[in-house]
């Protein structure tokens, strides 16, 4: 519940396809790199880049290591219409502020995600008449910046409109099949439960469309909650909804939950340490969650000693800290890899090799599902990418078919 930030026609919808797999594999107008692995999507923190007293992104990259941020956030604009701005004053479509930004961080190596809602402000599911014409704005976004990353933020208001959310959902899937191997999220409140009534009828929305995005997560805080304990607890009673919703087993769920949270002070006066972080860092990748950010960036850095610990601040967190602390819990989170609870299994035997594939080239571009051959495997593609070697990382778009 992120109290601290600034608050298509449906006809357009028909070129979702073309325009959305081009920007996926292209990215030409917005100079879009090679994907990131979705681990860094999945860690990357929120950034509002033209409020809040925004950090650099270069010194941060140059200090901790992290190479993906979650730009935040689009909305319809304040005047009304359905289509995409950032914080419903600056349109998309002749941005270039946020572009300079998004270009800043291409050029380090790093990459962007754009989150879509958040507290406050008119949302595009509340002011687009249909999930079609929803998307056409959303895809816009995606085509402007070359995207391979969108987080949903569907929480107060929005997330008590039940057309709205069910606008936002049904964007969300016809993104997720136009643009193969974007990265999806969905993050809402969090309670002691898990999450509340509005939460668990956004999930059972999701079920209803048949959408499944790479996570569902909860913001544990601002709902009463007291360090670390509480928020574990919260992440623990929030898989079991995600079973039971689903029908998944606690491993899948865990597979498709992710960890939002807010640094040092929250809105209603909570506090949140870096040895809070910690617990719960290490709680995500012992269960093998599939994401950990936070909000946010802006507020990644002490505040001057007269308001430390006395309010909350969306440019600080209100506790002892050295700049970006915060945010070397997210690179640790991309650099995990998470470890197993379970007995070793016992070794199945090998397959007889099969006949490979097309050799894996550097120049080529592969999508979701394309098959290659390397180093006497067969290798299919997880999502967009190239020159990326596969089996180079654990976390790699190649998963591996076995020895041909």
């Amino acid at each position: 519940m992120r109290r601290l930030h600034a608050c298509l026609s449906a006809a357009a919808a028909v070129t979702l396809a073309a325009a959305g797999t081009a920007a996926l594999a292209a990215g030409s107008a917005s100079g879009a790199t090679t994907a990131l692995s979705n681990r860094w999507y999945a860690a990357a923190p929120y950034l509002m880049p033209l409020d809040n007293d925004p950090p650099d992104a270069a010194t941060i990259m140059d200090a901790t290591g992290l190479k993906a941020f979650q730009l935040a956030f689009v909305l319809a604009p304040n005047g009304g219409g359905c289509s995409p701005t950032w914080g419903g004053t600056a349109a998309v479509s002749s941005d270039t502020a946020v572009q300079a930004v998004i270009d800043t961080i291409r050029a380090k190596g790093g990459d962007v995600s754009v989150s879509i809602g958040g507290y406050g402000g008119t949302k595009l599911g509340q002011a687009c008449s249909d999930a079609a014409s929803t998307a056409a704005a959303y895809q816009q976004v995606i085509t402007k910046y070359g995207l391979h990353a969108i987080d949903f933020d569907l929480e107060e208001p929005e997330y008590e409109n039940s057309a709205a959310i069910r606008n936002e959902i049904g964007a969300a899937k016809i993104l997720q099949q136009n643009n193969p191997g974007l990265y999806v999220s969905v993050t809402t409140a969090g309670t002691a439960d898990g999450t509340g009534w509005f939460g668990k009828q956004m999930l059972l929305e999701a079920k209803s469309q048949g959408f499944t995005p790479n996570n569902f997560s909860i913001m544990p805080f601002d709902g009463g909650f007291n360090g670390a304990a509480s928020q574990t607890g919260a992440l623990t009673n929030f898989n079991s909804i995600l079973q039971s919703t689903f029908g998944w087993d606690q491993a899948t769920a865990y597979a498709h939950e992710g960890f939002s949270g807010m640094n040092g002070r929250s809105d209603t006066g909570e506090y949140f340490t870096q040895a809070d972080f910690q617990t719960v860092l290490d709680y995500a990748t012992s269960h093998n969650m599939d994401r950990f950010t936070f909000w946010s960036l802006n507020r990644d850095r002490q505040c001057t000693p007269a308001d430390n610990g006395g309010r909350t601040s969306g440019t600080c967190s209100s506790v002892t800290q050295n700049s970006w602390d915060f945010a070397k819990y997210s690179v640790k989170f991309a650099g995990v890899t998470p470890p197993t609870n379970t007995p070793t299994p016992t070794p199945t035997p090998t397959p007889t090799p099969t006949s490979c594939k097309t050799a894996w080239s550097s120049t080529a571009v592969y999508t979701s599902g394309n098959e290659v051959s390397y180093n006497k495997h067969n290798w299919k593609a997880k999502w967009w990418t190239q020159n990326e070697v596969p089996g180079a990382s654990e976390w790699g778009p190649w998963q591996d078919e076995g020895a041909c």
